[in-house]
């Protein structure tokens, strides 16, 4: 009997040490309009899927994450399906389908960037707005001693000329961070200005960073937003919280 029992055991077994540390997410779309969140896999990482969906206002997905996964995510919006290439107007990956199958958000898109199980069996997590902005969005461990991270406001509104994106009707879409919009050593931190002396907060970083003083708001933003938690919660990734 206890032979028989024996490829149960080691299954539970297997489960126990392998699987106790694997995170549940839920994506939940608190905006007025439908999103088409987006996952990008960092390289080395177990495949997350579904790579990309649609949720409904008000709507929500879990997704069930490895014992040891690191990725990104973030929300498009303003999109359509017509001559069947799908394509939106803040937050597209490129890929001409709902799945982005391993392409990266084009700048700018707000991202939460995810890392289960990491050094000294951590997670970490923060909302990068280095590359730009396009919808508040917040990240919250169900851990009671693990601190939410959250960017609540909408710098949209707030964006300068130079830096907006503009979707239907000429409505501000996203925001660029001035690396994207501009390209110089100044603003992207290389160059005479690629050492911590020199690469310093702008007007432009300013406007992320006063707005969301959680997330990361230039590339040379050397304050710690990134936030951990010992490993085993679970996350909710809330648009427009």
């Amino acid at each position: 009997m206890a032979i028989k029992n024996l490829p149960s055991l080691i299954l539970l077994a297997a489960i126990y040490f392998y699987g106790a540390h694997s995170a549940v997410l839920t994506m939940k779309n608190n905006c007025g309009f439908e999103i088409w969140p987006g996952t990008l896999t960092t390289s080395g990482s177990p495949v997350l899927v579904p790579t990309g969906f649609h949720l409904a206002p008000q709507a929500s997905k879990t997704i069930n994450i490895s014992s040891s996964w690191d990725g990104t995510f973030w929300a498009r919006y303003q999109c359509s399906n017509s001559g069947n290439k799908f394509t939106c107007l803040s937050g597209d990956c490129g890929s001409g389908r709902i799945e982005c199958s391993g392409a990266d958000a084009i700048p700018p898109a707000s991202l939460v960037k995810l890392t289960i199980g990491g050094d000294l069996d951590q997670d970490f997590y923060e909302i990068n707005l280095s590359d730009g902005f396009n919808l508040p969005v917040s990240i919250k461990p169900d851990k009671a001693n693990c601190q939410a991270v959250t960017c609540a406001a909408n710098i949209n509104s707030a964006c300068p000329n130079e830096l907006v994106v503009k979707g239907l009707n000429g409505v501000a879409v996203g925001c660029k961070g001035a690396c994207i919009a501009f390209n110089t050593p100044r603003y992207c931190c290389y160059g005479d200005f690629g050492n911590p002396q020199t690469c310093q907060p702008t007007k432009y970083s300013e406007i992320f960073n006063k707005r969301c003083p959680q997330a990361y708001s230039f590339s040379g933003d050397d304050e710690n937003k990134t936030f951990r938690c010992p490993t085993g919660p679970n996350y909710l990734i809330t648009y427009c919280p």
